[in-house]
């Protein structure tokens, strides 16, 4: 036969082309050019939230440099559990991502031991996304100016003095739990359903102190409601430049942060992995972003995938000594 016969050259050209489309069609999507469809950000809390807002943010701005829509579903239910353990099932090719926070990574692996999901068995972390500081407010009839007075205050009233929280659990109640054994004191415990009237009986001063967002909290601290004594980051807040850290009040080491940070599920590759984080970095050094964050109180937080694995493995065992140590008990 002569293999330079244009029929035989055709035919073997079909044959190469077929092959390659079937390998192609063989191979997962993520093994492509990737991403080639819209992106999904799962979070596990009700739109309108600060979780929901800064997920909107960098997720826009991710598009951006994707060149795919980051299109974002919120599905709340058992404090985050329920969209986490979806996303934990979700196939792993990196177009299905959760927003965690440290209550569906830290905390909830501790209160619920049948919890479906691990967090870091389970999940391969992006990156950070975001922390955000609480503030330690007091209510103005306390006659408290510092966080050292209050420790004073509440050692000399051990059992009187009562703290509130936007229930069981909740950030807010563990970051007080922290300071009660930090400060070695015995306030108690005043849950509420929301943040807000938490915040409204200290402003009356029917409750002596609570640790609340700063976006919640900077308000009624400017008009005169409220005392700010602290934030409960490592470093100060940009939003209150002048309001020490818990740690420069006399308590080092102290930090009770919510963070924030994108996951997908473990078996995801590595390279599309590395894809993400590098544009999730790149969405969080844009000034607009950093700015926008601000005004929710978060601060971007830029870095590695292993960086939030270590932070997940650190807060699940820091909060887990809390949760143990008060006693707390989840509803």
């Amino acid at each position: 036969m002569n293999l330079r016969q244009p029929h035989y050259r055709q035919v073997m050209r079909r044959r190469s082309v077929l092959g390659l489309a079937v390998v192609l069609a063989a191979m997962p999507a993520w093994a492509q050019t990737f991403p080639a469809k819209p992106l999904r950000l799962v979070v596990p809390f009700a739109a309108g939230g600060s979780t929901d807002v800064v997920a909107r943010l960098v997720g826009q701005k991710m598009a951006e440099s994707l060149g795919q829509p980051v299109l974002v579903e919120n599905r709340p239910g058992a404090a985050g559990a329920i969209a986490t353990d979806q996303v934990a099932k979700a196939p792993a090719d990196g177009y299905t991502l959760l927003m965690a926070t440290t209550s569906t990574h830290a905390i909830l692996p501790v209160a619920n031991p049948k919890l479906p999901y691990d967090p870091v068995r389970d999940f391969a972390s992006i990156g950070l996304v975001a922390r955000a500081p609480n503030v330690l407010v007091v209510s103005p009839a306390l006659q408290v100016n510092t966080v050292k007075e209050l420790v004073a205050l509440a050692k000399s009233r051990p059992g009187q003095l009562s703290f509130a929280s936007s229930g069981n659990g909740t950030i807010t109640h563990l970051v007080a739990e922290l300071f009660n054994s930090s400060a070695g004191v015995q306030a108690v415990h005043v849950p509420y359903k929301t943040g807000v009237q938490a915040l409204t009986d200290v402003v009356s001063g029917q409750v002596a102190f609570q640790f609340d967002s700063i976006v919640w909290t900077l308000p009624q601290v400017r008009a005169g409601k409220l005392k700010g004594l602290a934030v409960t980051g490592l470093t100060r807040s940009a939003l209150a430049p002048d309001l020490p850290t818990m740690a420069e009040s006399g308590l080092p080491g102290f930090e009770g942060v919510t963070w924030f940070g994108f996951a997908v599920p473990a078996a995801t590759p590595k390279n599309v992995v590395a894809r993400l984080n590098a544009e999730l970095n790149r969405a969080l050094q844009s000034r607009d972003v950093q700015d926008r964050m601000a005004a929710q109180g978060a601060e971007a937080a830029p870095g590695r995938p292993e960086d939030m694995t270590k932070l997940v493995r650190e807060d699940t065992a820091k909060w887990g000594k809390v949760i143990r140590d008060a006693g707390v008990k989840f509803e």
